[in-house]
């Protein structure tokens, strides 16, 4: 039986394993802030383009790696690009939009629809399911998209002047996930990959 007024010697601390502990968990949080800033970008909703699948305030996360290394951005892809719109502050405003049209396609949009290389577009995903505008056979040009946003009623996107086909070297990235509002919480999925 252990006598309860003997006092147990503590193993003496070894400060140099302890301090190499300390430099490898400072190099890995180093190593994973640098990956997430390089690879992953947040951002925020602003407006009221992308509704009813993004709304104002949504929190995201944008796979800037997502399209390097020659992947390219596919058909009902959501993406954030450099606009040639300004902010408030005269820095290029970015905007998140969905990609309709990719290099090569033949856009039409006629009596509320959207055509694809002559093929009806499904228009489910969106706020009305029609969309506004006149657009008679544009090819989407060697490096660009055809870029709309969900909201086609309120949407300033590839079917106006001011933003027209978007350069790919402009976007910045693919949205992958929604952090808030947290019933929304998860991947974001592409309408056309059912």
């Amino acid at each position: 039986m252990e006598n309860p007024t003997e006092v147990k010697e503590k193993a003496p601390i070894d400060k140099k394993k302890v301090a190499m502990e300390w430099i490898r968990d400072i190099v890995i949080a180093v190593i994973i802030a640098v990956v997430i800033v390089q690879f992953i970008k947040p951002t925020i909703v602003k407006e009221s383009s992308m509704e009813p699948n993004f709304y104002a305030n949504n929190y995201l996360f944008i796979n800037k790696m997502a399209y390097k290394f020659d992947k390219t951005p596919k058909k009902g892809d959501v993406i954030v690009f450099k606009s040639n719109l300004l902010t408030e502050t005269g820095k290029k405003k970015l905007l998140i939009k969905r990609v309709i049209g990719v290099p090569g396609d033949v856009i039409d949009i006629k009596d509320g629809k959207v055509y694809i290389n002559g093929k009806e577009d499904d228009q489910s995903y969106t706020m009305s399911g029609e969309t506004i505008g006149s657009i008679d056979g544009l090819t989407v040009p060697k490096g660009k998209l055809f870029c709309m946003g969900d909201n086609r009623d309120v949407s300033i996107d590839s079917r106006y002047e001011e933003v027209g086909c978007v350069s790919e070297s402009k976007v910045v990235g693919k949205v992958v996930f929604r952090a808030f509002p947290f019933n929304k919480f998860g991947t974001i999925k592409n309408p056309y990959n059912k």
